[in-house]
């Protein structure tokens, strides 16, 4: 077991908290096991989570190569894209996808303004572990099992999760980490 790790959360945008929902379960479970938790709340610009805004705060938490991003909906988009040019331990990517979905805050966001950079994402974390639920009624699952193609990730689609706001226990989530730290 590494205890060098920190893990930070990243919520969806939409004014998503990390203090909610399963982030809490998930922090206690993995400071349990004697790793830091970095679990910000409500992270700035929370309403449309601009990749201007949220790359750099990411950055002013210190994240590093000892650092495992858990990002939900927009959450996971943005741990993705810090990804793709920082080393980082590894991701958990919940209800994640790769085009703006037709949405104009997913535009405004500023995620899908350039092209994605699978192999580096790959190359610059150990793992990338992705849940989704088979019901989302945000997010079309072609777009889950897409981003899973082009990582390599450890996949796995769960039912009736939704977009996992009403979930407060995620041990799924809990167990497939357990595998990497």
């Amino acid at each position: 077991m590494q205890t060098n790790l920190t893990v930070v959360f990243i919520p969806g945008n939409g004014g998503g908290d990390t203090r909610s929902g399963f982030f809490p379960f998930i922090q206690q479970k993995i400071e349990e096991r004697g790793i830091r938790v970095i679990s910000p709340g409500v992270y700035p610009d929370a309403m449309i989570g601009r990749e201007s805004v949220w790359i750099p705060y990411l950055e002013s938490l210190g994240t590093n190569e000892n650092t495992i991003l858990i990002g939900h909906s927009t959450g996971a988009i943005a741990a993705m894209r810090y990804a793709e040019n920082h080393r980082i331990f590894g991701s958990v990517l919940i209800s994640t996808y790769h085009s703006d979905l037709g949405l104009q805050t997913e535009k405004d966001a500023e995620y899908f303004d350039t092209p994605w950079n699978w192999d580096a994402m790959k190359e610059n974390q150990k793992f990338i572990i992705q849940f989704f639920s088979t019901d989302d009624p945000h997010i079309p699952i072609a777009e889950s099992r897409f981003v899973h193609e082009q990582l390599g990730s450890d996949y796995y689609e769960l039912d009736g999760q939704g977009h996992f706001y009403s979930q407060t226990e995620f041990p799924e989530l809990v167990e497939a980490l357990m595998q990497y730290i």
